[in-house]
């Protein structure tokens, strides 16, 4: 089938922010500089991942028997027959489960939701009023006569049980030595001591000092000075060498470049970093931050996609792929008569796109150019209106036909790519499927982030601007939201890409 140049649209990868810690705010730059730098080949997983994931096992056990817990007093309290008893119990564990999982319950996020679990308790308390709704449809299907109190009674008492077992499964896992994080300073003076005895006093935190990094070591009186491991320079090797899960970067008379520099090495090797913002003690405690004994973190978490996480994005996929090729088949084969209609060539064209982990396959599309125009796009090259040297827009584009052009801007080209997401090349939400002219401008290390998912029919491209974005900008964009991805985060830009399509905004 031919190839439709015009799909040469922006594809995007994430460019490096910057990051100044100085005054109150700690500015976006640290932390997207942070995140650009991670190198999908070299990361492995470390101690301090190991250590979250005993941690959501244990999470996961907790929620599993405080489920139990209230199911079974619950059928005590209304005297429900065996039956009844372990069918309540049953829905009670998997949909505590389920809730708990697609809310974030089980993502490693930063200090204090290890510690003490008060950052996730919003998210818990939503987690319980949305079980109140599918334990009351079980309690009606079980017809025990007592169905609101049922769904009451059991809700509440799952959600008393299920905080104290998170906060014993905290506790225990606190415990276990070889689950400790060995933390290294980045910085020295004051607030590096003060916040390697604050370490020491509060072992809940489950972090263990080793030593400080640092070109310049200038220290104040302490009973227990960290000892220096080495200078910025070789803090990949320090890494390496004394085994470090966690960096904090507490002060340093070192260059922005050098911090960056710094965060680059840690995160290339799946190390966590936290930093302690300037001007700490005017900052507030907030959601933004972690404290250690009152020193408040902002940390910049080590993101990871773990199999249950792409297994939910896959079943999303599967599901709203065939409910929509079902439901807008009418749709498709009206537009397949109209192009067909209305100029010359097949009704779908394929073209070759790079994938997940660099594999190349070909995505489907409507036609709607007419089919001389991989030839007419060398005559048009002056009148290119994207200025970023990597993609070909032109706003009125003459190649485009006439049902091409309404198709286009409704975004219904893209929808052959149901296709896709069925046979498992692409996914409904995604990054930007680069074609292969364009990838070769994303080749730097850090850049193979970006797939480690599918690419998508739609993405935070889609509902950030379309064709109006330039290609750094796309690609900045679609990194952060594989960094971050959630099945929250996925169904937010479902949504978000209705309206877009309905306006129109950027498609051309």
């Amino acid at each position: 089938m031919a190839s439709d140049p015009s799909s040469s649209t922006a594809d995007l990868l994430p460019k490096e922010e910057e990051i100044a810690v100085d005054s109150i705010s700690l500015n976006y730059e640290l932390d997207a500089a942070a995140s650009s730098v991670a190198s999908h080949a070299a990361r492995t997983p470390s101690r301090a991942r190991r250590r979250f994931d005993v941690l959501q096992r244990l999470l996961l056990g907790a929620d599993a028997a405080a489920a139990v817990i209230g199911g079974a007093i619950t059928a005590l309290i209304f005297g429900t027959s065996l039956l009844d008893a372990l069918g309540l119990i049953a829905a009670l564990v998997c949909f505590s489960i389920v809730l708990s999982f697609m809310l974030g319950l089980y993502v490693d996020r930063d200090l204090l939701s290890w510690t003490s679990g008060l950052s996730d308790a919003p998210r818990a308390m939503t987690a319980a009023l949305m079980l109140t709704w599918p334990i009351f449809l079980i309690a009606l299907a079980l017809d025990t006569g007592h169905t609101v109190g049922i769904a009451l009674v059991a809700t509440v008492l799952t959600a008393v049980a299920d905080s104290v077992a998170r906060a014993l499964a905290r506790g225990w896992a606190h415990r276990l030595d070889p689950l400790r994080q060995r933390t290294m300073m980045v910085g020295s003076g004051m607030v590096a001591e003060r916040l390697a005895e604050r370490l020491e006093r509060h072992p809940e935190f489950g972090l263990e000092p080793v030593g400080l990094v640092d070109d310049e070591v200038h220290t104040v009186e302490s009973d227990a000075p960290l000892p220096k491991l080495g200078s910025l320079d070789e803090l990949d090797s320090v890494i390496d060498e004394f085994r470090i899960d966690r960096v904090i970067i507490a002060f340093s008379r070192a260059s922005h470049q050098q911090l960056l520099s710094c965060i680059r090495a840690c995160r290339d090797r799946g190390v966590a970093v936290d930093i302690v913002p300037r001007l700490f003690e005017l900052v507030d405690s907030g959601p933004a931050f972690s404290q250690v004994g009152g020193l408040p973190l902002i940390a910049i978490s080590m993101p990871h996609l773990t199999r249950t996480s792409q297994a939910a994005k896959r079943v999303l996929d599967l599901v709203g792929a065939g409910a929509l090729l079902i439901v807008l088949s009418p749709l498709l084969i009206a537009v397949a008569i109209a192009i067909k209609l209305d100029s010359r060539g097949p009704v779908l064209f394929r073209q070759v796109r790079a994938g997940r982990g660099g594999k190349e396959f070909k995505v489907f599309k409507f036609r709607s150019m007419y089919r001389d125009a991989e030839e007419r796009k060398r005559q048009l090259d002056e009148e290119n209106e994207a200025d970023d040297g990597v993609m070909f827009k032109i706003k009125r584009d003459p190649r485009i036909t006439r049902v091409g052009r309404l198709i286009r801007r409704t975004s219904i080209d893209e929808l052959p790519q149901l296709l896709n997401v069925v046979n498992g090349e692409m996914s409904l939400v995604g990054p930007r499927p680069l074609i292969l002219d364009e990838s070769k401008y994303a080749a730097q290390s850090w850049h193979a982030r970006r797939l480690d998912l599918r690419p998508g029919i739609t993405g935070p491209w889609q509902v950030s601007g379309r064709s109006d974005l330039p290609f750094q900008e796309m690609v900045r964009i679609d990194y952060q939201y594989v960094s971050g991805w959630s099945l929250a985060r996925d169904i937010e830009i479902l949504l978000a890409t209705v309206p877009v399509v309905l306006s129109g905004r950027g498609a051309y």
